[in-house]
């Protein structure tokens, strides 16, 4: 089993550092490659946010999106006003929202199913390769802004006791940063008028 595993991923591995590792070698500073994750949160962005383009109507998203908050609004005021008869017609509409809902929830999905693979491998990638250790040296209001201090504490007890270095984060919370940080830019720049 382990033999079909590694045939598998073994040629995945030497694509991904066939691409990946340029850019590490271009980065100013390799053994500490902040740019290459910077790099690499941007190119998953990029890759999402275009399924996300094309993959889901954002017309109808936003539509149907309106309406629920339009039902919720009306349905709530009726409740609030005692109006039983309204609230009584609203209620018999819900299953029809419902539906809506479901349709906007298997839609939005649409973009994650086809990205989930090569996101998986990217992670798989950088988790294997020469992006390990400390990444970011964090100023003291950035550090406590992104609640470093909380994954400081909360990581040794999950991942085994290791000391961590003050005022710095991980490759994995510096590529999140990256990747919301630039989705959100992404998002607008491709005219999405909703954020992340």
């Amino acid at each position: 089993m382990a033999d079909i595993f590694s045939s598998i991923m073994d040629p995945i591995m030497e694509g991904l550092n066939f691409i990946f590792d340029p850019l590490i070698a271009m980065d100013p500073t390799p053994e500490n490659p902040i740019f290459t994750v910077f790099l690499i949160a941007t190119l998953v962005s990029l890759i999402t946010t275009i399924a996300n383009k094309f993959l889901v109507d954002q017309e109808e998203m936003q539509s149907i999106q309106q309406e629920m908050k339009d039902f919720q609004n009306e349905l709530r005021e009726a409740q609030t006003s005692g109006d039983s008869k309204k609230v009584a017609k609203l209620q018999a509409k819900q299953s029809e929202f419902m539906e809506k809902q479901s349709k906007m929830m298997t839609n939005s999905f649409k973009p994650a199913i086809v990205t989930m693979v090569p996101i998986l491998l990217v992670f798989w990638w950088m988790r294997a390769s020469a992006i390990s250790g400390v990444i970011v040296h964090l100023p003291l209001t950035v550090y406590y802004a992104t609640l470093t201090p909380i994954f400081h504490t909360i990581g040794p007890l999950l991942y085994g006791g290791q000391a961590t270095i003050p005022f710095a984060i991980g490759w994995l919370l510096w590529y999140f940063i990256c990747t919301f940080g630039m989705s959100q830019i992404l998002r607008k720049f491709l005219g999405f008028k909703q954020g992340f």
